[in-house]
Order: C-alpha cells, then sequence, then structure tokens
C-alpha cells in the first residue's frame, strides 16, 4: 500500500523538513484534502452526510471568521468542542492558519481545564456554545464560542497540536507534535496493510480527542478517502443500527466498545464488516474472541502513545497476544523489562515530561518484551498510570484531588478490575461519608477518573521504611482489620 507522501503529494516532504512551522500545517491540511476526489463523501452521522468539497468550504469560511479574531500562525488557541463534525472543521480551520491548537477533551471538567491553561495559557478559547449541556449522544454540529484572552502567550515552537497526559507525579504532561510528526504518522497509518481504504466505511467510536481517533481515524481517512461514519450513541443497538445503515466496512474502538458489541441479544449480521480494531488499551483475548464468535471477524490491535502516536499495530488480530510489529518507520527497544520508542526530539513542552524521554528515547514505561521475530508484547503499566475504558487515568493525580479536600489526611488509589480510593482522614475533622468524597471527586475531576468506590481507614499501612502500601489485597486487609 502506498503512502499519504507518494505520488503528487511528495513535494509535502520539502515543504515540512524544517521540522513542523505553521506554514507547514497549513501545507499538510491542503495535501490532505487534495489527496483525493472532492465529490467523495467524508463525514456521516445518521441521514446527514458532509462531502470533501463541502468540508473544505466550510474550513475556508470558519478559518476567515477565526482570522477576523486576530487568530494567525504560531497563535495559542484552545479548542473544547464535543465530537462532532464542528470539532474537525474548526481543528483544520486553526490549522490552516498555522495556529497551535491545545485539543481539550470535553469530558474534563472546568478546573481541569483551568490547571492546564494555567501553565499553557492560550491567547483564545474556542468552546462549543450554551446548548451543550442538553445535547445527549453525538451531534453533527454545534454554535462555537471564541474567547480572547489578553493574558495569553503565543507559540514559541513549532508544534501545531497540543495534548496532555497525566504523569507519574501527578502533574499534567503537555504534549506537542509538528506538522511534520503528523504527516509523517498519516502516511505510516496509509502504509500498515489492511487499513481502510478508499471505498471504506469506517464506523469510528474511538475519541476523536486522542491520538488514534483523531490521527488513525479522522486524519489518516481524509488522506486515504475513507468515509468516518458517527454512531448517534454508543449504546450497541445505536453502534449496531448504524453499521447495517451504512454498511459499515471497518470499525475502531476500545475493548468496551467490543465487549459491548459481543454481549448483544441478537445482533445483526455485518456482513461488509472486514476489519475492527482495537486501541487505547489491551484487547482481553476472551473479549475478542467472543466478538469474533458473534461477528466473523477478528479484531485487531492498535498500541500507541499521545507522545509518539501509532508504536506497533495487528490491524488483522492474527498476532494475539502481541500488539503487533512495530508500524512503518517506528525504532522500538526493550531496556530494562519496559518499552522505549526512538523520537527525534522530546515531544514534551514546558519542561512536563520529567525523565521521560531522554538520549533519543521516549520511555513509555510499559512493561513490555520484544521478540526476535519482531512482535512487541505489552504487559501492563510500570507506574501509577492505568488505562480505564481506553482512556489513560494518573492515579496520582486522583490522590492529589483527595488530599485537597479538608478532612482528608492521605489517600491511596489501586486499580485491579475496578479503581478504589483508600483514604485516611485527619484527626478532630468532620468525617465526611464516602459518598461526599465520591461528590468531591465528580466536581473536579473527568467522570472515567472518579474511583468506583471510596473506602476510609483510621491510617493508611505503610512499609517498613516508611512508604504507603500500594497493593490492594493489603489495603483491603487493613480495611477488614478495621471493621
Amino acid at each position: 500500500m502506498g503512502g499519504l507522501l507518494d505520488g503528487p503529494l511528495e513535494d509535502l516532504r520539502d515543504d515540512l523538513s524544517g521540522g513542523g512551522a505553521g506554514d507547514g500545517m497549513s501545507s499538510l491540511v491542503q495535501a490532505l484534502f487534495d489527496a483525493r476526489d472532492d465529490g467523495l463523501p467524508y463525514l456521516t452521522h445518521q441521514q446527514e452526510t458532509v462531502t470533501r468539497a463541502e468540508l473544505r468550504e466550510r474550513v475556508t469560511k470558519q478559518a476567515a471568521v477565526f482570522a477576523g479574531y486576530g487568530i494567525g500562525p504560531g497563535s495559542t488557541v484552545g479548542l473544547r468542542t464535543p465530537p462532532s463534525f464542528t470539532q474537525l472543521e474548526v481543528l483544520l480551520a486553526l490549522w490552516r492558519l498555522g495556529a497551535q491548537v491545545l485539543l481539550f477533551d470535553f469530558r474534563l471538567k472546568p478546573p481541569e481545564v483551568a490547571a492546564l491553561c494555567a501553565s499553557c495559557r492560550p491567547q483564545f478559547m474556542v468552546s462549543a456554545g450554551s446548548n451543550v449541556r442538553a445535547a445527549f449522544g453525538f451531534r453533527s454540529e454545534y454554535e462555537v464560542v471564541t474567547e480572547c484572552r489578553r493574558a495569553g502567550r503565543p507559540a514559541t515552537t513549532g508544534h501545531r497540536l497540543v495534548q496532555f497526559s497525566s504523569g507519574s507525579t501527578g502533574r499534567p504532561k503537555v504534549i506537542g507534535r509538528t506538522a511534520r510528526s503528523l504527516a509523517v504518522e498519516v502516511d505510516r497509518f496509509a502504509r500498515i496493510p489492511g487499513m481502510p481504504g478508499e471505498g471504506d466505511r469506517l464506523l469510528l467510536l474511538s475519541s476523536t480527542a486522542h491520538s488514534f481517533g483523531l490521527i488513525g481515524g479522522l486524519l489518516h481517512s481524509l488522506a486515504a478517502g475513507v468515509r468516518v461514519v458517527f454512531a448517534p450513541r454508543s449504546l450497541a443497538r445505536d453502534i449496531l443500527r448504524t453499521a447495517v445503515e451504512h454498511r459499515i466496512t471497518a470499525l475502531f474502538g476500545v475493548p468496551a466498545h467490543y465487549e459491548l458489541l459481543a454481549a448483544a441479544t441478537e445482533p445483526p449480521a455485518l456482513p461488509e464488516l472486514r476489519v475492527a480494531v482495537s486501541g487505547g488499551e489491551i484487547m482481553p483475548p476472551r473479549a475478542a474472541a467472543r466478538f469474533a464468535e458473534r461477528y466473523g471477524v477478528t479484531v485487531g490491535e492498535a498500541y500507541g502513545t499521545t507522545e509518539t502516536g501509532i508504536v506497533a499495530i495487528d490491524v488483522g488480530g492474527a498476532l494475539r497476544p502481541s500488539v503487533g510489529r512495530a508500524a512503518p518507520g517506528v525504532v522500538v527497544r526493550e531496556r530494562r523489562g519496559e518499552l522505549d520508542v526512538a523520537l527525534d526530539e522530546s515531544p514534551y513542552l514546558f519542561d512536563s515530561g520529567g525523565t521521560q524521554y531522554a538520549d533519543g528515547w521516549l520511555r513509555t514505561r510499559d512493561r513490555a518484551t520484544v521478540a526476535d521475530t519482531g512482535l512487541v508484547h505489552v504487559h501492563g503499566r510500570a507506574d501509577s498510570l492505568v488505562v480505564i475504558g481506553g482512556l489513560k487515568v494518573d492515579l496520582t493525580e486522583v490522590e492529589n484531588v483527595l488530599r485537597e479536600h479538608p478532612a482528608v489526611e492521605q489517600a491511596v488509589l489501586v486499580h485491579e478490575d475496578v479503581t478504589e480510593a483508600y483514604v485516611a482522614l485527619a484527626a478532630g475533622a468532620e468525617h465526611p461519608s464516602p459518598q461526599e468524597l465520591l461528590r468531591w471527586c465528580r466536581e473536579r475531576l473527568a467522570d472515567y477518573k472518579v474511583p468506583r468506590v471510596v473506602r476510609l481507614l483510621e491510617s493508611l499501612p505503610r512499609t517498613s521504611n516508611g512508604k504507603l502500601v500500594r497493593q490492594a489485597a493489603m489495603l483491603r486487609a487493613a480495611v477488614a482489620g478495621d471493621t
């Protein structure tokens, strides 16, 4: 399979050779649109379809509006909208102007967004209008509101996509991608055998605020001529109805989506489905087997990080329990039982990466082995970062939020099947109930970060050298001893 940079787009290599300046981002957007015929359908939701030509026109008009606000090359713009046609339209318009876009997951609560903005200080915020709270499920369009922030700062680097990932210290990592790195990754997806191509209809369940859904789903599809279809809600009946109605040939999601579909009662046949890929977290083999038994398609595996994009992939799912081999052009190594990925430069902004990037290698901090055959086996996290429903959650961040409660002295989180919080209360304080502490978390954290249960202890157990115990079995035994 050829790549994005082949044929008429090969000049893009020269445009982006400088490392991804703003005009390089504009060139990439133009190249993505020019890669296929303008008449091809691109985005579909229920009975509404937007062609490539229509999206191009919308992006042009939206860019003119943003330019009127003074947004241009090097402007920093926070973008916080629900997944929608509007989200992509605005993102491409800002990139066409050469802006650096800080992409916020819409599920983040206002205090989380405010904390991120305090360190990044965007000059503008583009958000969905006041009708968002009443929205239920996927909507294709939203009104957007642009806010100018006088205290904001322009970009000081060539990064044009900025995303966020919590680290083991609880301090959010600020991760930047250049136009060059995005173009290379789209090209990388195009070179992977079995990926959807022109004429395919991709039902995209993966989050479009995260790397696999955004780059492997939306941007690669724009380059490859794939039609991207969205389900109205993440319910099995809505997903399956959409798949049947639009004769879906490819499906991207997280393991929870496949488990949901495998458990559906009397599911319809999906005779045209040929590709199903799971990203975000490792697919449990039994869940993959149940889906294959139900629908006759083996679930593939995509493994990557926000910092690197796609690392390894097995589209056909034939190489499980591995996550496949390194994607084209990706160099990996096994070091001290963990997986490292080669990168030309650090992806971290504002010194937020700590020691995770050094000497040309990104330390994923995933426990892994790399076989002589090149197959990559991932065995779980080596630090406090866990994956819940395809989304990364730093347990330390949640612990810090609990400690901010005036009655909490100490907190430890563990995650096995579910996330549990073990809390010691301060002496003399009015004791909150576990339900009150859960409500405290819900007001300050995205819903997927909130622990499933809070357990109260007089004091948290510690090791002989004074460190807090983080083993679930010992913490549960301590709870039993308190009762």
